[in-house]
């Protein structure tokens, strides 16, 4: 996952050396870096499949088919005035938004932005299904004006870094939802986070807003159709 290999890069940058080979090891091509300065970082795998995913349909074939319905939209939450991992965080009570991180004002009015979208492109929603963190709800209330459901499935685990029986336990708790097939004429919203799709796909969903439209089979099967960054719904 993305934040095991943060963490490991970020250790070898605070003690300021590596060796050639471990250097070669972590950075294998400059078409894989993130520019932060004097500094470049490695991509993670789920950020290389972000960054590469090429949509299946073109946009106007895609507006067309979410008009008929039949899909899945996963959002990942929009974006919050920070970016930490606050699922480890000791103090965090999912009943108690003070202790979580929250929408920052771009973030709402994303959402919002997105939301309005949906309305002048006639795009029909069925079921919003969110996690049970604030910034999850909090993005599907600003954009649709409601939540049907808050599933604790769709909930990071309580790890900053995860091992891979976390990684296979995210993916058996969101496979069933991101395969079930909405009602004939509708798509189902998710807003959730990154690494729990993640877990599922192999793709680290960046930046925060981001979407993913899926086709669902059922019985665990899915497949991804396009991405949607939040500034892009309006041109639909």
């Amino acid at each position: 996952m993305k934040l095991k290999k943060w963490a490991l890069i970020a250790a070898v940058l605070s003690f300021g050396f590596a060796s050639n080979s471990y250097a070669k090891f972590l950075i294998k091509s400059d078409t894989n870096l993130i520019d932060k300065g004097e500094i470049k970082i490695a991509l993670s795998e789920g950020e290389i499949a972000n960054r590469d995913f090429e949509d299946l349909i073109n946009i106007k074939k895609l507006l067309k088919n979410l008009r008929n319905g039949g899909y899945i939209i996963y959002f990942r939450h929009a974006q919050t005035f920070k970016d930490y991992a606050d699922q480890a965080d000791p103090n965090l009570d999912l009943t108690d938004c003070s202790t979580q991180r929250k929408l920052s004002f771009k973030g709402i009015q994303d959402a919002r932005d997105i939301g309005q979208a949906f309305t002048n492109k006639k795009i029909p929603i069925g079921k919003i299904i969110t996690s049970e963190y604030c910034r999850s709800w909090k993005t599907a209330n600003y954009a649709f004006g409601r939540v049907d459901q808050k599933d604790s499935r769709l909930n990071f685990l309580p790890y900053e870094e995860y091992t891979s029986d976390h990684i296979d336990l995210m993916r058996k708790n969101v496979n069933p939802i991101l395969s079930t097939q909405p009602k004939e004429g509708e798509n189902t919203i998710i807003v959730g986070h990154d690494d729990i799709f993640e877990s599922a796909t192999g793709i680290y969903p960046d930046p925060q807003g981001i979407a993913y439209v899926i086709k669902p089979f059922g019985k665990g099967q899915f497949q991804l159709i396009a991405n949607i960054l939040p500034s892009e719904w309006d041109k639909l």
